[in-house]
C-alpha cells in the first residue's frame, strides 16, 4: 500500500522511530495498527527526515493483508456510495492521528513499488526571510529569519557549479559504510511575491545534513561573508569545512518525491540499491563507481 503523508516536524524528533522520543514513524505505524486491528506494521519511507523537518510530499509503503484492506469500508462495502478502502482508511486515520500528521492518499501500490529505492528524485524547499516587512508571525515556525539582506542572484550563481554527481562528503555528516556520492539536479534560489527567499533543492537522494549545509553555504554568499566561488571550492577540497553552517531544520520541507512509470519501478529499485563509491583519483568529478553495497540499507540513506 502506498501512503502519501504530510506532517509538521516541529513536534517530532525526526521520522525514524527512537526509544523514548516522539517520531513520525511511531505515530503513523501505531495509528495504522489501530485502524487495521493488527500489530503496528513496519513502514518503508522515501526519506528519513531529521528532527524539526516538515513534509508535504512524503511517501511511505506498507504491507497490509488483503483481508484487512478490503474490510476497511465495513458493512457499507459493496453498497451504492460506499467509500473505497483507501478513502475509508483516510477517514479512520484522521480520527486517530494527531493534528500534526495527515495521510493524504492511500492506495494499493503497483507491482515492484518501493517507497525508498523506487524514487527517482526528492525535492525540498528551504524558506528564508531577510526583510522585516516580509515577516509573518503566523509562519515563524517554517522560515529562517536572517538580519542581512540577501543577494539572491549571487546565491544562484554560487549554486550553479555544484550541480551534477559528486562526492558530497564536504557537505554531509557521513555514516559508517555509506556512500556520500549523490547527483544534485537542482539548487535554485528565488524571491517569492511575498518577499520570502526560497531554495529549491532536488537530487536523486541526499546525505545526512546535505540540504541544510548547502543552504548554509549559499547564505554565506548571499550575506556577503563569502565570495561566489567558495561553495564550489569547499566541494572540490573533499573535506568538511567548519565554516559551512548547518542551518536550522524548521525552514526545510520535503515537497515532493518523484517515481518512474509503473513499468520502470522494479528496475529503478535495483539501480538505487547499487552502492556508489566515492570518486577515485584520476576519474574526475561526476564519476561514480557502482559496486555491491557493503552494508545492507546503507548506500542511499536519505536524511536532511
Amino acid at each position: 500500500m502506498r501512503l502519501d503523508v504530510a506532517y509538521d516536524g516541529a513536534g517530532f524528533a525526526g521520522w525514524a522511530a527512537q526509544p523514548g522520543l516522539r517520531t513520525v514513524e511511531d505515530e503513523l505505524s501505531g495509528a495504522l495498527g489501530r485502524v487495521l486491528r493488527r500489530p503496528a506494521p513496519r513502514l518503508v519511507v522515501a526519506g528519513r527526515t531529521d528532527a524539526g523537518v516538515s513534509a508535504r510530499g512524503q511517501v511511505v509503503h506498507v504491507d497490509v493483508e488483503e483481508a484487512a484492506w478490503t474490510a476497511l469500508p465495513g458493512r457499507a462495502a459493496g453498497s451504492p456510495g460506499a467509500p473505497s478502502p483507501g478513502r475509508a482508511l483516510l477517514r479512520r486515520l484522521a480520527g486517530v492521528l494527531p493534528a500534526d500528521v495527515v495521510v493524504r492518499g492511500a492506495r494499493p501500490a503497483p507491482a515492484g513499488f518501493d517507497a525508498r529505492f523506487g524514487a527517482l528524485r526528492r525535492r525540498y524547499a528551504y524558506r528564508v526571510v531577510d526583510d522585516p516587512a516580509a515577516r509573518d508571525p503566523l509562519r515563524r515556525g517554517e522560515v529562517l529569519v536572517v538580519r542581512r539582506t540577501l543577494d539572491v542572484a549571487a546565491m544562484a550563481r554560487a549554486a550553479s557549479p555544484l550541480l551534477g554527481e559528486h562526492d558530497w562528503l564536504p557537505y554531509c555528516r557521513p555514516r559508517a559504510g555509506a556512500s556520500t556520492v549523490r547527483t544534485l539536479l537542482r539548487l535554485g534560489w528565488s524571491r517569492a511575491a511575498d518577499g520570502v527567499v526560497v531554495a529549491d533543492v532536488e537530487a536523486d537522494a541526499f546525505c545526512h545534513h546535505m540540504v541544510r549545509s548547502l543552504v548554509g553555504a549559499c547564505l554565506a554568499v548571499g550575506e556577503g561573508r563569502r565570495d561566489e566561488g567558495w561553495p564550489a571550492r569547499v566541494l572540490a577540497a573533499g573535506v568538511r569545512d567548519p565554516a559551512v553552517a548547518v542551518v536550522p531544520a524548521h525552514g526545510l520541507v520535503l515537497e515532493e518525491v518523484v517515481y518512474p512509470s509503473d513499468e520502470e519501478l522494479a528496475a529503478q529499485a535495483v539501480r538505487a540499491r547499487s552502492y556508489r563509491g566515492p570518486v577515485a583519483p584520476g576519474e574526475g568529478a561526476g564519476t561514480a563507481r557502482e559496486v555491491p553495497r557493503p552494508v545492507a540499507g546503507s548506500g542511499h540513506e536519505h536524511d536532511t
